[in-house]
């Protein structure tokens, strides 16, 4: 499993930021690095929430010299037409972070309207198998939770395969450590935390 970190000057003691890249979301990657060769300078990163979308985002804008807007499906429409221009002007990428690419995002302006639909769309999926386990397992030790391989695959297996999913699972395990002072993890004990929070999936919370 590969990763990308984003080089950006952080305080003391901060974790480093970083995009875990597995099979779901490799295109993507390859797509957003080859921004040199697209035919327009902007490109339209789309895919689940906490998929890590807007952290590719801040990386590929760092390592380019380019800029990134978060959430630009929500964004001032004059100013996402300004900053596209702008891109073109300056030949250095803007990377637009949104939940949806046109026509799905309504954009009523017509002349950004045409510029979204010449850029350039790189879709994160879901995660696959392999992903999701590392993405729990990092976030598991961002928590500084002890969890043996066992366990993280355990887990992995009953929660629904979504970031969104494996992101509350980690953080249902943090209180849970946290209230019982006890950051050692244990399968009865993760069985037990994750059903009372409804993360583990019906068919299998007993297996």
């Amino acid at each position: 499993m590969s990763q990308l970190s984003l080089p950006l000057a952080r305080y003391p003691g901060a974790r480093e930021d970083r995009f875990l890249i597995g099979e779901s979301n490799a295109d993507a990657v390859r797509m957003l690095e080859r921004w040199a060769t697209w035919p327009v300078m902007a490109g339209i990163i789309t895919g689940p929430r906490k998929s890590g979308r807007s952290t590719l985002a801040r990386t590929m804008a760092a390592r380019s010299g380019g800029t990134m807007i978060d959430e630009a499906d929500r964004h001032d429409e004059i100013a996402l037409f300004h900053a596209w221009n702008a891109a073109q002007a300056d030949h250095k990428p803007l990377f637009l972070v949104a939940d949806h690419v046109p026509p799905a995002w309504s954009v009523r302006l017509p002349d950004l309207r045409s510029r979204l639909g010449a850029s350039v769309v790189a879709r994160i999926e879901p995660p696959d198998d392999a992903l999701a386990h590392d993405i729990f397992a990092l976030l598991l030790e961002r928590h500084e939770l002890v969890a043996t391989p066992d366990l993280v695959a355990w887990v992995v297996r009953r929660i629904e395969r979504t970031h969104l999913a494996i992101l509350r699972s980690s953080e249902a395990l943090e209180e849970d450590a946290s209230r019982r002072r006890n950051r050692r993890l244990s399968i009865p004990t993760a069985r037990a935390t994750l059903t009372a929070a409804g993360l583990l999936r019906e068919a299998s919370a007993d297996s």
